[in-house]
């Protein structure tokens, strides 16, 4: 059985726009108030999903969510037309009109928590949609979330759908891009890590940043979806890299199959961390890049380990980054050094212009959700969101 991990784009939206609501998120700050492009922000992604169709990937593309969103408008007491509510708005609470127009959800690496059939007790693929309750124009998206993944994975035999976790701090839901699988092969039982910034209440925490994950979400996931305990880990992202604008744990880390390639200073505890990688799947390659060869504001700036990990048919293992990882001299020697060293599976690396998304904070890795599916599975998949040239050049 042909068991492959496809990855499912967001389609940016027209309403795209330079707001600095991410707090935590460097990019978004610094580039808060400048012009963005909303169509070259759309054409950028698609020239990245069908370079990675004609790697023969499997890639897929979910919808824009409507923006400004006039039902959360209405909520908070607007009335009227909807152009009416829209000036009201400007002009009495322009910060709303902003979180009402975001168009947060191009970035569906926190869409959701995926766990494939593999590792699901009752032999599905479960999605749970993230409640990003941390931030206002996040929150607006997790109800329309889970109906699109819930058109795109409509088969009940293969697929099993929940509802967010409740909306409250205490179980801050990021999604995947708090969620990293490690297997020895996408079909075989995985190693489900769940990274987290806000645990018990002894535990470190970041003094300047928010920590938007919680231990207590990923727990209840994991319970959710009937992952093997055993086959599940929980790390502390480390709080210091927090406040030096690490919002989410693959802007420090990225996984795939049996690599971990990290930052040295990603997780609290990174030796415990190893070794309960390596006693729950004896063959994981960790990379650690050290300090001293790209500091937390090089990979924060470059969006290194917010790379795509990749494993086309032809063999190999290629690392997909942000042009801004081509430019930092001392970023592109690291990449260089990774495909070279032949202890690890990485092969090769492409390069992508996505400056659109990197402007508010988005590299490669967070414009993506990845889904591993059968056969079976890939075939009760909405054929209508997966990518190949007709559609590209439809959407473009």
């Amino acid at each position: 059985m042909n068991i492959i991990e496809a990855n499912f784009d967001g389609l940016v939206g027209p309403t795209h726009n330079y707001a600095g609501l991410a707090q935590g998120n460097v990019a978004s700050l610094k580039n808060a108030d400048k012009p963005s492009n909303p169509k070259a922000a759309a054409l950028q992604g698609l020239t990245k999903m069908l370079a990675l169709h004609e790697m023969g990937l499997v890639q897929g593309v979910l919808p824009p969510q409507e923006r400004p969103h006039i039902p959360t408008l209405k909520k908070l007491g607007f009335s009227g037309k909807d152009a009416d509510i829209l000036r009201k708005v400007k002009r009495d609470a322009p910060g709303l009109l902003a979180s009402a127009s975001s168009a947060s959800s191009m970035w569906t690496a926190n869409a959701a928590t995926v766990s494939p059939s593999a590792d699901c007790a009752d032999g599905k693929v479960h999605f749970t949609p993230a409640n990003l309750c941390t931030h206002l124009h996040r929150s607006l998206e997790h109800e329309t979330t889970g109906r699109i993944l819930q058109a795109t994975f409509a088969d009940a035999r293969h697929f099993a759908h929940h509802a967010a976790l409740p909306a409250t701090p205490a179980l801050g839901d990021e999604g995947a891009a708090n969620h990293t699988r490690l297997c020895s092969d996408y079909g075989a039982a995985g190693v489900e890590l769940f990274v987290y910034g806000k645990g018990a209440e002894d535990e470190p925490a970041p003094q300047k940043y928010p920590a938007r994950q919680t231990r207590a979400a990923g727990e209840a996931i994991a319970r959710l979806h009937q992952l093997d305990e055993a086959r599940v880990i929980h790390a502390q992202q480390n709080p210091a890299v927090i406040d030096q604008g690490v919002f989410h744990n693959d802007v420090i880390a990225v996984g795939n199959r049996e690599l971990l390639l990290f930052h040295e200073q990603a997780f609290a505890d990174r030796k415990a961390l190893r070794t309960n990688l390596r006693a729950a799947l004896p063959q994981a390659v960790m990379i650690e890049v050290p300090t001293a060869e790209v500091s937390v504001a090089d990979a924060v700036s470059s969006y290194l380990f917010n790379s795509q990990l990749l494993c086309p048919p032809a063999g190999g293992m290629y690392l997909v980054v942000a042009q801004e990882c081509q430019e930092n001299p001392r970023v592109w020697a690291c990449v260089q050094r990774i495909i070279a060293d032949t202890s690890n599976p990485v092969s090769a690396a492409r390069v992508f212009d996505l400056r659109q998304s990197m402007h508010n904070g988005g590299g490669p890795a967070c414009l993506r959700l990845r889904v591993v599916l059968s056969d079976a599975e890939r075939a009760a998949v909405n054929p209508k969101s997966l990518i190949n040239a007709e559609r590209h050049t439809q959407l473009c």
